[in-house]
């Protein structure tokens, strides 16, 4: 766990695995401004018998937020420009021709947007609950909010979001406001869990402690305020649809939170060497920790197929064991 200057900024990096000679894979984080390299590490650990983690806490998240970040830094194309130099660091100190992006919600317009300009640094890409088209997605949470609070009965919910009404927002808060009804209707968690429960893994391990949960909520607003306009307007099929990696799309069929029917037909629109989508049939918009065990055999078994060095490993690592 250490601190390096990424992009004129100090940046927070975990590396973690049983052997440097293991294959690279780099975690993008969700949000934007939402550390999950906590939550991967309680629920995710087995991928460090086989996988050399970086958990990479993005400018403006959690270790690596600070009041004194120029706002004007904070774009897509300053994250990606970050990604880069994160991506060199580890090809320099670890000696890797290639890595893998493992990429969740936010991260994924990150790991699309590097995977496509930088195919000769990535041996795979991995989409979790990918972003696909921001404002139609937004529009489509929207809708299963408001038909979901009618069919409830739930005046509270109707209220609030006939307040707001339909996107584009104004404010970050009216798309929080969004978000809030689709988690508490069943669109970002279908299995049995919450942001409540992620919190308490979180603190659960030996990463993070209170001082963290602090750092987390400012460089979540923060994060979310500075991107809120760019990200708004996001449509990856309008460029980046063609992959000259590996692309996995690994997706919740109950995701209404980043709407998965977006990622699917986004998914058939790509062109690729190999690609695969699999369908997490009880899971929301956290694949990763309400499935772990059947998400860490796909990147185990199948991710690693796409990597050559990482063959000979695997046979001698002995067998795999089952997520938590």
């Amino acid at each position: 766990m250490e601190f390096a200057t990424i992009g004129g900024v100090p940046q927070s990096l975990w590396f973690r695995g049983l052997s440097r000679s293991s294959p690279a894979l780099i975690l993008l984080h969700g949000g934007p401004g939402t550390s999950e390299s906590a939550l991967f590490r309680y629920y995710n650990s087995e991928l460090e018998h086989h996988f050399l983690v970086v958990y990479w806490e993005q400018r403006g998240t959690g270790r690596s937020f600070s009041s004194s970040i120029p706002p004007q830094t904070m774009t897509i194309t300053q994250f990606v420009s970050d990604l880069d130099e994160v991506v060199e660091l580890v090809r320099r100190r670890f000696g890797k021709d290639k890595v893998v992006l493992l990429a969740h919600s936010w991260g994924t317009v990150l790991g699309t947007i590097y995977a496509s300009r930088y195919p000769e640094k990535v041996s795979a890409y991995v989409g979790v609950a990918q972003v696909a088209n921001v404002p139609e997605g937004r529009q489509l949470s929207y809708e299963f909010a408001l038909t979901e609070a009618k069919k409830r009965n739930n005046a509270k919910a109707v209220s609030e979001l006939m307040a707001i009404g339909p996107p584009p927002y104004d404010s970050v808060d009216e798309k929080l406001t969004t978000g809030k009804w689709v988690e508490r209707f069943g669109g970002m968690f279908h299995a049995d869990l919450s942001t409540g429960e992620l919190i308490c893994s979180a603190l659960d391990t030996d990463e993070a402690n209170l001082v963290d949960l602090v750092s987390f909520g400012r460089g979540n607003r923060f994060s979310l305020v500075h991107l809120e306009d760019e990200i708004s307007r996001l449509n990856l099929n309008e460029g980046y649809r063609h992959f000259k990696v590996p692309v996995i799309f690994l997706l919740g069929r109950h995701d209404r939170h980043v709407p998965a029917i977006l990622a699917e037909q986004y998914f058939h629109a790509i062109e690729a060497p190999t690609k695969r989508l699999v369908w997490f049939e009880r899971s929301g918009h956290n694949p990763p920790f309400e499935e772990p065990g059947k998400f860490n055999r796909i990147l185990i078994e199948d991710v690693l197929r796409f990597i050559p060095a990482a063959k000979l490993y695997r046979q001698t690592s002995g067998q795999t064991r089952e997520g938590k």
